[in-house]
């Protein structure tokens, strides 16, 4: 493909959004480059601070815990509260519970502090996707989704290495650095993003004639659920990138540096393919796509159990981060498409609550498989939980109605003299530049912050 027609490939794929998800793309970017708690937390403790590995985990695990608590909350929030609220709170708490955490000495204050950072961190997730998706339209979204994903891979790679030079010289300047990114994030929110929650319909004499919605609405949406059970299984899969696949390779005799070299895969390949993926994706079947991609998830990771080199380590990453790359833009399009308007907030609290719970339960899993019998029989589960998750995506879409994926209504949140994001639109510009090869300027747009991904995706 020549360069012209990359650059058309890239305008077209960034074209037609609103001007505020770019603004909410920027915001994404920003949170992810200045991410320094997640990627080093572990190394600041046992390093810097001497304590010990189990410790470590304590923090860590509680960390995780305070995503976990807040991802329900958050998803109330942003449906009672707003989206715009939601996500200042979540990243003025961020930031002042980050700066703070740099500080702290005691081992108990350590772990208080790192549990409330869990919570602050993960409490603009819920608020981020249904903003997103209250304002692409249905057409759109799996695109919207797909770029916000992007940002948040792209933002992570950067500051993983820039993260690794702050380490060297100050791992408080590390948080404190964080903690000044999320404040620019909040910035950016409170400058740039309108409030994007629909009004509930009301009659004549202005009562509201749509029923509420509430957490035990969503607990008794069988079809729903059953999405979050199958997120919770793909999430499971993925985090073992991170928790299992370190531990086989060192068993196996390979460094820190060969796991660096097989993961750093999974964000090269996602940073080039995720666009163009996206493009061939988007319009298509979405029971084939997921069903595909959880087959390929979990016999990517199986095949892990062959592996006996840094080249075929890294052949396995490339086949489940394909996986990733289709997965995480479908899944997001139907947990929308599945949920109703006016509670957005609360489905993808629940939504985001099953990557949290995988990311807690993964490690245990992991290191309880590993230790009574061995990593091969740790991939061969992954293989038979794919195939399990693909079976469980082939039932619960042949039930869903087709027409459902257009009767949604896009929320006009658009100031005066705000238009569809284009040449003149300066984050969509930027990110036309971070795409195109060729470009004078290939720097990315100015700003950032994420959803979900695993992270959850």
């Amino acid at each position: 493909m020549s360069a012209t027609a990359m650059r058309r490939a890239v305008r077209e794929s960034v074209s037609g959004l609103p001007r505020e998800f770019w603004w909410l793309w920027t915001s994404t970017l920003v949170n992810r480059l200045g991410g320094f708690v997640a990627t080093f937390m572990a190394l600041y403790l046992t390093l810097e601070r001497g304590y010990s590995a189990t410790f470590a985990g304590l923090v860590a695990a509680l960390h995780g815990l305070g995503s976990v608590v807040s991802s329900l909350g958050a998803g109330v929030m942003t449906d009672r509260l707003g989206r715009r609220p939601t996500m200042l709170i979540a990243q003025l708490s961020t930031a002042v519970s980050v700066a703070v955490l740099g500080f702290m000495t005691h081992p108990v204050a350590i772990a208080a502090v790192a549990f409330v950072v869990g919570m602050a961190s993960n409490a603009s997730r819920p608020a981020v996707q249904a903003m997103m998706a209250d304002i692409v339209r249905p057409e759109d979204r799996v695109r919207a989704f797909a770029l916000n994903y992007w940002a948040i891979n792209l933002g992570f790679a950067f500051s993983s290495m820039g993260a690794g030079f702050i380490a060297e010289y100050s791992y408080r300047a590390g948080f404190v650095g964080e903690a000044v990114m999320t404040l620019i994030c909040a910035v950016l929110v409170f400058v740039k993003l309108p409030e994007s929650r629909p009004e509930r319909a009301k009659d004549a004499s202005g009562a509201v004639v749509e029923p509420e919605i509430g957490l035990g609405t969503v607990l008794r949406d069988g079809r729903f659920m059953s999405v979050v059970g199958l997120s919770f299984l793909i999430a499971l899969i993925f985090q073992q990138g991170y928790v299992a696949l370190p531990v086989a390779m060192g068993a196996d005799g390979f460094s820190s540096s060969d796991f660096g070299v097989a993961i750093a895969v999974n964000g090269i390949l996602i940073v080039a393919l995720q666009i163009p993926v996206t493009r061939y994706i988007e319009h298509r079947d979405p029971q084939r796509l997921l069903i595909i991609s959880s087959l390929l998830a979990g016999y990517g990771f199986g095949l892990t159990a062959f592996a006996g080199s840094i080249g075929v380590y890294a052949l396995t990453v490339c086949v489940w981060t394909l996986a990733e790359i289709v997965n995480s833009p479908t899944q997001m399009g139907l947990v929308v498409r599945l949920s109703p308007t006016h509670g957005r907030g609360r489905y993808q609290g629940m939504y985001t609550m099953s990557w949290s719970v995988a990311a807690l339960a993964a490690p245990l899993i992991a290191g309880q498989v590993i230790d009574r019998y061995g990593a091969e029989w740790l991939w061969g589960g992954c293989a038979v939980v794919g195939s399990a998750a693909a079976l469980g995506y082939w039932l619960l879409m042949r039930a869903l109605p087709a027409q459902e994926s257009t009767a949604d209504p896009v929320v006009e949140v658009l100031k005066p003299d705000a238009g569809a994001a284009g040449p003149v639109d300066a984050p969509a510009a930027g990110a036309a530049q971070a795409l195109a090869p060729g470009t004078a300027n290939a720097s990315v747009a100015p700003g950032a912050e994420p959803a979900g991904a695993p992270a959850g995706p």
